[in-house]
């Protein structure tokens, strides 16, 4: 029987790399196709030449086809891009946080018709805002009755003859669950439930009012409505104080009104209000109120008014930072050296990884073994080293270290100014 002739189907490797790219090719060989600007194409082309000078192309055949280096320099974009975002967090998130956030895409990109679309927030140089230091603040000052952004809701009651005790939270509860107060005025919260209220300040109005105003060496006139009766004292005096002065007189003032001219006080505890005495009958000085400032405590993910925002919503974390890849045309020099290295070096683990499923190739009375496993190991320390380089660098950059640099910069030049004599003034 015949032996057949056996001919092979190509004498050459099926992929070669060429020695320069196409430029028709370039974005529909993307596996992400976030780049397709022009700049973007010429840099992947010339990936190409520059991948092969590099890896010997003109010496021995390189088994990568150049839609490989089409990917391997888009991958190198987006490593760059990931490192220099990270940076930028970490320079920038704590004044960020609160802010404005978006959604994504499987690619990163913000959705179109997002507010932030378009205004590259993560090329922005963002203002120092210190927001969680100003939402500590803010709590702080709602809790000592100072200020803050909480909503702290008023409410009334009337006091029952010979009555004492008072149970607040079903007080305020059921005037929420209404929408009225035990007068039938209609109140402007809601939703108290079974939430626990913090009562904050009570206080009351007796029938009776009176003009009450500092005399004599006060220097602060009168305190009232100061529309009548000439608006200043008959013993008025007029002389220049400091206002430190003028803020402890008023709260002497008001601190004597709470304490010696009041015929009553109160102990709250749980929201149980007992009043000390209780109220007399109607027709003395009884107060024909009782009035209370509360607050309603809300989960931690809720705004605390309907009609402002308190930032909740917003960037709470590195996940939430608004932040895209980098727009190509917005990588300087150093940036696009960095990429290139990075997609040589990526190309050389592709070139490594395919000449590793095969250690050796048999030919006539030998066989060639491949170096498919220390390219793959050079490939991989080299981008170790280039992702270290460019963490190195950037962390040395961030607003608190150039803040750094800076005062020891004046801190310098301000002991190197000691040294030169002062000039003497000849007129």
């Amino acid at each position: 029987m015949a032996q057949p002739t056996l001919r092979p189907a190509s004498k050459t490797s099926n992929s070669i790399l060429p020695s320069t790219g196409t430029h028709g090719d370039v974005v529909s060989s993307l596996p992400y196709g976030v780049y397709s600007t022009d700049a973007f194409v010429s840099g992947a082309v010339d990936q190409v030449s520059y991948t092969y000078k590099k890896l010997g192309g003109d010496v021995l055949d390189i088994e990568l086809d150049h839609t490989q280096i089409y990917t391997a320099y888009e991958e190198a974009v987006f490593e760059y891009s990931y490192i220099v975002n990270l940076h930028q967090a970490k320079s920038s998130l704590g004044s960020l946080l609160g802010n404005t956030t978006a959604s994504f895409d499987q690619d990163g990109q913000i959705n179109s018709g997002e507010t932030l679309k378009g205004k590259e927030v993560e090329l922005a140089y963002p203002r120092f805002e210190i927001s969680y230091p100003k939402r500590v603040a803010d709590l702080t000052s709602a809790e000592t009755n100072t200020g803050g952004t909480e909503q702290i809701y008023s409410a009334s009651f009337t006091p029952t003859n010979g009555v004492q005790n008072y149970d607040m939270q079903q007080i305020l509860a059921t005037a929420s669950s209404t929408g009225e107060n035990d007068g039938g005025d209609s109140v402007d919260f809601s939703g108290i439930g079974n939430k626990k209220v913090i009562i904050r300040k009570v206080y009351y109005k007796t029938p009776h009012a009176m003009w009450r105003f500092f005399g004599y060496y006060g220097g602060i006139n009168v305190l009232g409505n100061m529309s009548t009766y000439g608006q200043f004292a008959d013993d008025s005096t007029f002389q220049i104080v400091p206002v430190w002065q003028n803020k402890l007189q008023a709260m002497a003032f008001e601190d004597a009104l709470y304490t010696r001219t009041s015929h009553w006080s109160y102990r709250i505890v749980n929201n149980n209000l007992r009043i000390f005495p209780y109220f007399p009958d109607s027709g003395s000085f009884a107060p024909d109120k009782v009035w209370v400032e509360f607050s309603i405590p809300k989960d931690a993910w809720e705004e605390s008014d309907s009609n402002s925002t308190t930032g909740i919503k917003g960037i709470n974390n590195l996940n939430t930072l608004p932040f895209e890849n980098l727009p190509y045309d917005k990588i300087n020099s150093m940036g696009k050296q960095w990429v290139r290295r990075f997609a040589l070096s990526l190309s050389k683990e592709m070139l490594g990884q395919i000449r590793s499923k095969f250690s050796t190739i048999p030919i006539p009375g030998e066989s060639v073994t491949l170096n498919g496993s220390e390219l793959v190991t050079q490939a991989r320390e080299e981008q170790d080293k280039l992702r270290e380089e460019l963490k190195t660098v950037l962390d040395e950059l961030t607003y608190s270290k150039l803040v750094e640099q800076d005062a020891t910069t004046m801190e310098n030049a301000n002991k190197a100014l000691t040294q030169i004599p002062y000039g003497i003034y000849q007129g």
